[in-house]
This record gives structure tokens, sequence and C-alpha cells, in this order.
């Protein structure tokens, strides 16, 4: 309970900061209540330009991610725990150390690649949403791949032989027996994918430099820091509009994040 306390206690303090008025948030003696919640950091939120347009952006980008991210990281799950071919070790090494880069060493290299792949294939350049979903589908793969290979190897090949006697493709037997057992797998690495897309702050800043109309919600969240002061309560009331959908997100898919293979499949 007190690690739960201590974990929750940010998210009370941004939702509380975002309904006290303007003389509380900037007081010196902050209390951890207020007597005359109030909705005008909200207001200032939904009535910046484009707020709706940037919060659009961020669900496209994030839905594209986690649906593409969970198909391709299925498929080559299967094929890395299914077949046997040349150099397989190595390609899951590769999605090891992929996992230790640090994303901010690839920054500067992924903007100069996307200025490149601009030129040849457009939607995917500098100033496109295209410059977001790439990135992030990529460095989304190796974890997903990894994590859905132990879901895999959790199903048994006989299920698969007991499949094919029965008449059923492989095809068959991928999406329609294959894919409902690894479906909580999918749901986890889905969770990681949506929040790290959702929340990204860095290539929204280094890849969108002119096209603000393709910017994110986090991008969003500058309009409140100003040189002179900071506005606090549109910067809270914005992050909780932020946070809201990250926890539908999970609330819809909790059932299948904590449900497993045990019982599921029986040799």
């Amino acid at each position: 309970m007190l690690i739960a306390g201590v974990v929750a206690f940010p998210l009370y303090w941004m939702v509380l900061s975002a309904f006290k008025p303007d003389a509380e948030v900037q007081s010196d003696s902050p209390r951890p209540w207020t007597l005359a919640p109030s909705l005008d950091a909200f207001r200032r939120v939904f009535q910046q330009q484009d707020f709706g347009r940037y919060f659009l952006n961020s669900l496209l980008v994030a839905g594209t991610v986690v649906v593409a991210s969970a198909l391709i990281a299925f498929l080559a799950a299967t094929a890395v725990t299914r077949f046997r071919f040349r150099f397989r070790t190595t390609l899951l090494i590769m999605f090891l150390i992929a996992q230790t880069v640090p994303v901010e060493a690839l920054t500067i290299p992924l903007f100069f690649l996307l200025r490149d792949l601009g030129t040849a294939v457009p939607g995917i350049g500098l100033n496109t949403l295209g410059s977001l979903i790439l990135p992030h589908l990529a460095f989304s793969l190796p974890f997903a791949i990894w994590m859905l290979r132990g879901f895999v190897r959790a199903v048994p090949e006989s299920l698969e032989e007991a499949a094919a006697l029965d008449g059923a493709s492989r095809a068959r037997f991928l999406w329609r027996i294959l894919f409902p057992l690894v479906l909580p797998g999918l749901v986890a690495t889905s969770v990681f994918s949506f929040i790290s897309t959702w929340n990204d702050f860095l290539f929204a800043k280094s890849f969108l430099i002119s096209a603000t109309e393709n910017s994110t919600l986090p991008m969003a969240l500058l309009v409140f820091f100003k040189p002179d002061e900071n506005d606090w309560g549109g910067i809270m009331a914005a992050s909780t509009v932020m946070t809201l959908p990250v926890l539908v997100f999970f609330v819809l898919v909790q059932r299948r994040l904590v449900s497993g293979l045990g019982g599921a499949v029986k040799d």
C-alpha cells in the first residue's frame, strides 16, 4: 500500500493542480486539497488552437504503431520460434542488442535518415506523421518479438499437428488457433507500444520542424511554458487530458493483460 501510495501521489497532485484556482497553484504554501475547484485550466486547454487536431494526431500515430507492431511481431515471433533457418540465433541476439541502444543516441542519425528518405518516399520524411510512426515502430518491434516468442513457444507443437490432421492449413492454424492463444502477450506488448508512442516528445520535437499541424499532444504542452511565467494550471490540466487515453486503454485491455496461458492449452 505504501509503494502504491508513493506511485499514485504524483498523479493525484497533477489532477489536483489541474482543478486548483491559479492563486492556489502559485501559492508559496501548497495544500494537498482545494476548497474551491475550478475548470479554468481545462478551459484554457480546450480553447487552445488546434488542440483537438493534436489529439487526433497522437491517436493516429499511437494506434498505427500498436496495430502494425502487434501484427509484425506476431508473424516474426512465430517465424523465429516454429521455423529453423540460417542466422536465426544471430537475429534473436540482434533483437536484444537493439534494446540496449539508447533512443537519444539514434535521434540525430534518424533525423538525417528521414530527411533523405522523405525525398524518395512521400509521407515518411520530416514534418510528417510518418516520421513519428516509423521510428516508434522500429523501437517497439524488438521488445514485442522477444516477448511474444515466449508465448508462441508455450503453445505445444502437438496442437499444430492435430490441426493439420483435421485438415487445417498453416494460415488457418496461425489466425484461428495460435493468434487467440498468444493474445495476452500481444496485449502486453501493445500497452508498451501505446504508452511509449503516446508520451513521446523527443521524436516529435526533433522531426516535426515546421509542420505544426502535425504536432502531437506532448508538443501542445509547450504552449503553456512561457518565458516570463509558466502556466502550471494549464500544464497540469493538459497532462491530465493526456493521461486519460492511457488509462482508458489500460482499463480496456487489463483483463487480457493479467490473463495467461495457464489452463488454456493442454498437451
